[in-house]
């Protein structure tokens, strides 16, 4: 769990973030997708991955992430285009808290395989403490 702050580059024209898979990133981009539209209250996430990395960044407005990775909670206000989250494998997400305009930004390690997900907490507590 570690919170990046990215240089702004740009000139007079507009401002410019350049993020780069493996140097930037610390994985190898495999997979990139975006949430946005969400409804106020509703949490998205809520699961971990057995292997999957993920580096969050809300690209417009902001949102609220918690990573839990069994025994610590921290809860990360992201709300803006420079500062990316890195959340591990085997650490509990949850983003909530959406602004009506956010366009959060997920880079992912590895494709999608739903034998990755740990979608229920419990089983999560039990794999964390094995």
């Amino acid at each position: 769990m570690a919170v990046v702050e990215h240089n702004i580059l740009g000139d007079h024209r507009g401002k410019l973030v350049a993020i780069e898979s493996a140097v930037d990133v610390p994985f190898e981009i495999k997979r990139v997708f975006y949430i946005y539209g969400t409804e106020p209250g509703i949490p998205r996430g809520q699961h971990s991955h057995f292997k999957t990395k993920q580096y969050l960044i809300a690209v417009n407005g902001s949102c609220k992430v918690t990573l839990d990775n069994g025994s610590k909670k921290e809860t990360f206000f992201l709300n803006s285009p420079n500062i990316a989250l890195f959340q591990d494998a085997m650490i509990w997400g949850e983003m909530h808290d959406f602004s009506k305009d956010c366009v959060l930004l997920v880079l992912a390690s590895d494709h999608y395989k739903e034998s990755d997900y740990i979608r229920n907490y419990e089983d999560f507590l039990l794999e964390v403490n094995k």
